[in-house]
């Protein structure tokens, strides 16, 4: 092989490292870069931003009714405590490499670019297909709540025209609608769209199917966070703020009032006694739930791809990851003791568990509307931070040369990523508009526990191979800390099911074709390395 042709240093360039000094010279304030506005109060709000959303509104019930019972609690601290030996090698990180680009640059720094676009690519499974999934999620609690005010969504206009049925087959999608007045279906227990196994019990029940032609008001969302996000960071810190305020205010009220009518009877027993298969109570539903509700914790690296936009990030970013992660735990393991307190955890395995709880204390009839109000707020500052954390990303690759430079460009007056958020903005809607994302739950799943082990395992190499480095924040007890929070990552993954495996698999080959037809050929680490092998230096 020829290395004037450039072959052999461009397949090296795979294994090649960033300096610790070039991310560094990238992170400041020169032409081109984007503003620093956040403190580390926002940046602890835009982590309970992500944090706060799908995780304490359903996830709770799901655990408690179907693995741990009110010993979900319990699955939380686990979760929990899994996510902070993450967060603190994410912290350290974050800290010594203040970049945009979160998990992806650290992998530049310790393991290569190979690794690092590896990592950057599942990163769009954890962000932006994220977004376009909870955004669907927000879509039937406001179009529920809507309905509850007089004002009704036209069935066709707020689900998507494709579904899932069985798990795994895709189908037309459709929605029961009352013939007579064109409204949904709402099932009085959950104050959500009812639910029919098939089109022939929907009209056996005298109603009307109706096809879905476009989740609108999923599209809708999206589309005015987008261009919030083109605006400014400070503006949607700000707006993140708000609705942080009001999503936790609610939740502080259900907790404060509601432990005043928990029935300890509901309690008993605490963990209840396995049924003879793993995972269905007793402690391995423990452990089991902690797997579920694992993924409640979603989002708290978040926090990372804004070190560009931190006003003092080898302070600021550790205090923001670490504070939310902590303060989202507690919030968790209260809420959990009180639903299963109000109301007994087979009650629970509903959409909207939170309401079902507060059903059974007839005094806290009034808290059902604020909840509705909180589970609206709370998703909407998650996909919020999830479209804010892949521009920035992408942004990061780009500069890298890994990704065209459109993706690299800063608006001249809000100094934002604004092509690279509207690419991103446009393609969450899509997914959101029109199609099933049932399935994509699982993937994000994976991407995101991907990208933890990998952090993990960073510190690990990083502190052997440069322990002179200066870092801020030191994740402490190294290398216990990284090694737990890998192995509990990894362990995470093995439970994936086969079908994720295979999409992730999927994804990766269409992720590591892009690299190998683009990124590899313009990487400015690539061409570097071929000019010293040209010139012999």
């Amino acid at each position: 092989m020829s290395r004037r042709g450039g072959t052999i240093p461009a397949i090296m360039s795979i294994w090649s490292k960033k300096s610790i000094s070039a991310l560094l010279a990238d992170s400041g304030d020169g032409a081109g870069g984007l503003k620093r506005s956040l403190g580390a109060l926002n940046l602890t709000m835009l982590g309970i931003g992500a944090i706060i959303g799908a995780g304490i509104f359903v996830l709770t019930g799901n655990g408690a009714a179907n693995y741990a019972g009110p010993a979900i609690s319990l699955s939380f601290v686990i979760a929990g405590l899994g996510c902070l030996f993450a967060g603190l090698c994410y912290a350290e990180f974050a800290s010594m490499i203040p970049i945009a680009g979160s998990a992806y640059t650290y992998s530049y720094a310790t393991m290569g670019e190979g690794v690092a676009w590896f990592i950057g690519w599942n990163l769009v499974l954890e962000y932006l297909f994220a977004a376009a999934t909870v955004s669907v999620g927000w879509s039937g609690y406001f179009s529920a709540f809507l309905s509850e005010l007089g004002l009704h969504v036209p069935a066709a206009f707020a689900s998507a025209p494709l579904g899932i049925a069985n798990g795994h087959q895709i189908v037309r999608a459709f929605t029961c609608v009352d013939p007579a007045s064109g409204m949904t279906i709402i099932d009085p227990a959950t104050r959500v769209a009812q639910l029919f196994a098939d089109r022939g019990a929907c009209i056996a029940a005298g109603h009307q199917a109706v096809d879905g032609i476009i989740n609108l008001p999923a599209v809708l969302l999206i589309t005015g966070l987008t261009l919030l996000l083109v605006r400014g960071v400070q503006e949607s810190a700000t707006f993140n703020n708000i609705m942080v305020a009001v999503k936790t205010t609610i939740v502080l009220l259900v907790i404060g009032f509601g432990f005043f009518y928990v029935n300890r009877a509901n309690w008993q027993p605490f963990i209840p006694e396995n049924t003879g298969e793993w995972g269905k109570f007793g402690w391995s539903g423990v452990l089991r739930g902690a797997s579920v509700v694992f993924f409640a914790y979603i989002g708290f690296d978040a926090v990372s791809t804004a070190a560009q936009e931190a006003k003092n990030p080898q302070r600021d970013l550790p205090i923001g990851m670490l504070a939310s992660l902590l303060i989202c735990t507690l919030l968790y393991i209260l809420m959990s003791l009180v639903m299963t307190g109000l109301a007994p955890y087979g009650a629970l395995n509903v959409p909207h568990p939170v309401s079902v709880a507060i059903s059974a204390a007839p005094a806290l009839k009034w808290l059902e509307y604020l909840v509705n109000i909180g589970a609206i707020a709370g998703l909407s500052s998650v996909v919020l931070v999830m479209l804010m954390g892949q521009p920035r990303i992408f942004f990061t690759m780009s500069r890298d040369g890994l990704l065209p430079p459109l993706f690299g460009r800063v608006h001249p007056r809000y100094q934002t990523p604004a092509a690279s958020t509207v690419v991103v903005g446009v393609v969450a809607a899509f997914i959101a508009a029109f199609f099933p994302v049932q399935l994509l739950s699982d993937l994000v799943s994976g991407g995101t526990l991907a990208a933890f082990a990998t952090v993990c395992i960073g510190v690990l190499v990083l502190r052997r191979r440069s322990p002179e480095l200066h870092r801020p924040f030191r994740t402490p007890l190294v290398p216990l800390v990284p090694v737990l929070g890998a192995a509990f990552t990894l362990g995470l993954m093995y439970t994936l099911p086969a079908l994720t495996w295979s999409l992730l698999a999927a994804w990766t080959a269409i992720g590591m074709s892009i690299y190998f037809g683009y990124g590899k050929r313009n990487s400015v680490i690539g061409r570097a390395d071929a000019s010293a092998a040209v010139t012999g230096d």
